[in-house]
């Protein structure tokens, strides 16, 4: 069941999976992937960069997007993408659709993981009552071929934080794994671009350096290219992130 013979002209036969096998894989891989009721609806079909007051760069990383998933996993050579920009302008979107075009085309093993649940689920795992370990958390974020790491920096930064992302990258950028990582804070150096501290610090926005690491930050850019959207917060009058 699934498969079918096809008969050649000369009697040579071949083996092949009917439609409905293949479909039917691509629901397991989707449901595998524990993409969020929220975002579920996302895929780059229903990616708007065209509404009213949209800023170029929404349809630049569109454009960045399509060509990632068209490519991969030749032309990736194991590098993902790392994109920033401020709350509601897309982000986690656009991650998710690549995600989704991936499986659906490319029949690839993907995982979402929203970064400050996985951490919550590690701690949870030190409780002598709870039956998970923490490695039986990590090892699905360490195998999976694509990973989608959302919202990287949410978590206050802790020498704990920084321990814990530093391991999950690492071991990712050494397996050589794709990894879709989506941040709110500017892709700086911790102090921003200028290194201001002290009480210059409190003025400023903090940036990706000071949340995770310049460490991290620099592997980062090893790991991803780096596609920045700006603009405003239009999931309040797009919808853009709803629950089905």
């Amino acid at each position: 069941m699934g498969v079918r013979v096809v008969q050649f002209p000369g009697g040579n036969t071949q083996i092949e999976t009917c439609e409905c096998q293949t479909e039917q894989r691509i629901v397991r891989l989707l449901h595998r992937a524990s993409i969020p009721a929220r975002y579920v609806h996302c895929s780059l079909e229903s990616y708007d960069a065209s509404f009213p007051g949209a800023d170029r760069s929404l349809a630049a990383a569109f454009l960045m997007a399509r060509r990632f998933v068209d490519g991969y996993p030749a032309t990736t050579e194991g590098r993902g993408l790392l994109l920033t920009g401020s709350i509601g302008v897309g982000k986690t979107h656009l991650a998710v659709g690549i995600l989704h075009a991936l499986i659906v085309e490319k029949g690839v093993h993907g995982l979402f993981c929203d970064y400050r649940e996985l951490l919550k689920e590690i701690q949870n795992s030190y409780n002598p009552q709870v039956a998970t370990t923490e490695m039986e958390i990590l090892q699905p974020v360490f195998d999976a071929e694509v990973l989608v790491l959302d919202e990287l920096g949410a978590a206050k930064p802790t020498d704990w934080v920084w321990d814990t992302v530093a391991l999950i990258l690492n071991t990712r950028y050494n397996d050589k794994r794709t990894t879709l990582i989506t941040t709110n804070y500017a892709d700086q150096p911790p102090g921003g671009a200028n290194g201001s501290n002290g009480a210059n610090r409190v003025m400023r926005e903090e940036t990706l350096g000071d949340r995770i690491g310049e460490r991290m930050r620099s592997r980062l850019a090893e790991m991803c290219v780096m596609i920045e959207m700006r603009g405003e917060d239009f999931r309040r009058t797009v919808g853009r992130a709803r629950f089905g």
